[in-house]
């Protein structure tokens, strides 16, 4: 995950990413799920939902490796985690960097709204029925 970071231009926030220092505490233990794809025994792409309300969840993590990228697995990875949280929560949520246009138009196509702006940083959210 670090690797797709750095692809995109990011460097690790030991604030920030403070979430992978330990993936099933801040994930598997607080009402949320890790999801990952391999390609040939490798990791090819991660997605998570970590629980934020008693009704509310975020999609987050989704990172495919850019050497792969286009063959559908980030699509797949980010609908198993919105069917995770549909049937577990009545909201999510989930942020992006502006810079990351397809990422965005794939949230906007599943029904995701942005609810605001901050820098670079883009909100979004949707009500799960």
């Amino acid at each position: 995950m670090l690797g797709v970071l750095e692809e995109e231009g990011f460097a690790y926030n030991s604030v920030k990413d403070a979430d992978l220092d330990d993936i099933p505490a801040t994930y598997l233990g607080n009402g949320g799920a890790f999801f990952i794809a391999l390609e040939s025994g490798e990791l090819a792409g991660t997605a998570a939902v970590r629980r934020t309300g008693p009704a509310t969840c975020e999609i987050r993590r989704i990172y495919v490796r850019k050497d792969i990228r286009g063959q559908g697995i980030g699509s797949a990875l980010f609908r198993s985690a919105l069917s995770y949280a549909k049937g577990r929560y009545g909201k999510v949520t989930l942020k992006t960097d502006s810079s990351l246009s397809t990422a965005i138009g794939m949230y906007l196509r599943y029904g995701f709204t942005i609810v605001r702006k901050e820098n670079t940083t883009i909100y979004l959210e949707k009500a799960l029925s």
